[in-house]
């Protein structure tokens, strides 16, 4: 049985000022507890403004999706566990990867915008009753991948 809380849609919310996040991303270790292998992989392939564009991107909706799974930063979950790709048409796609899997809901979706150094990400789940179900291939794009 569900409870009132699991079922209930929820919603996170993130902002984050590119220069908070520079310093940090020079530093190896901070690379790999917070993105995942592919994400890093792919902010290698960027130019410096845009490689610090995308990782703050990707850093402040791990943060937007933790709060949707209802937990706080650095409570069980690493960000590393959260990947955000994107599809061909750009649209950002969730998966989640082990203790973060374990507290999927049924549907999520990202989404991801930058103004100057100011970045946001908003996510939102919704339970199975409103949500897509497993069989509706529009789930894998809504984040459940």
């Amino acid at each position: 049985m569900r409870t009132a809380a699991k079922q209930a849609a929820r919603v996170g919310l993130d902002v984050l000022d590119r220069s908070e996040l520079r310093r940090l991303i020079e530093r190896s270790w901070f690379l790999r507890f917070s993105f995942a292998p592919e994400e890093i992989a792919h902010a290698e392939t960027l130019g410096e403004d845009r490689r610090l564009e995308f990782l703050a991107g990707r850093f402040a909706a791990k943060e937007a999706l933790l709060k949707v799974l209802g937990i706080g930063f650095l409570q069980g979950v690493t960000p590393r566990e959260i990947y955000v790709e994107h599809t061909a048409r750009g649209a950002p796609v969730v998966h989640l990867r082990g203790r973060a899997a374990q507290l999927t809901p049924s549907s999520v979706s990202v989404s991801i915008t930058h103004k100057h150094n100011v970045v946001a990400a908003v996510a939102i789940s919704f339970p199975e009753a409103l949500g897509t179900t497993a069989d509706d291939p529009t789930d894998k794009a809504a984040g459940n991948g």
